[in-house]
């Protein structure tokens, strides 16, 4: 399984938020900037995945002076799995429906094919791991240090 780059983004976004909300500057709203410049990333890509989070209740946007990102609600109430369900468009494994194809027809394999129904519980396993994570659990201290918000543990 291969998570598309939206919701890479959309995951380090609200790793960002949850190391700012845990750290020193957790009285201030981060700027979509800020989190582009500290991941390297486009900043144009990122309003489209700040656009969709917001969509989805995990994160509050500010306009104007003063404005900028939050968490919507508490970082050990943001569930990893539900975020990944909300920013993947297509969770499937394999296109037996043909949609993709250059044909459109379904696979020639759909009416007794036993793959789709094995991917199928590989897909539910997968998503069962990340419904057991919360924002929260992903949070060690150690991204705020990556992201030169603080001093290395040990220092």
């Amino acid at each position: 399984m291969r998570l598309t780059l939206h919701t890479d983004y959309a995951l380090r976004v609200l790793i960002h938020l949850g190391v700012h909300h845990l750290g020193p500057c957790s009285t201030r709203r981060i700027s979509i900037r800020e989190i582009a410049q500290a991941y390297r990333i486009s900043e144009n890509h990122l309003v489209k995945v700040v656009h969709r989070l917001g969509q989805g209740g995990f994160v509050t946007t500010v306009r104007g002076r003063g404005g900028g990102l939050e968490l919507a609600r508490p970082a050990s109430e943001i569930n990893v799995g539900a975020v990944v369900r909300f920013t993947e468009d297509d969770m499937a494994l394999v296109d037996c429906e043909g949609r993709n194809s250059t044909d459109g027809r379904p696979c020639v394999l759909s009416p007794a094919c036993v793959l789709r129904g094995v991917l199928g519980d590989a897909l539910s396993a997968f998503l069962a791991v990340l419904d057991g994570y919360t924002l929260a659990d992903l949070l060690t201290g150690r991204e705020a240090a990556l992201l030169g918000l603080t001093a290395p543990p040990g220092d």
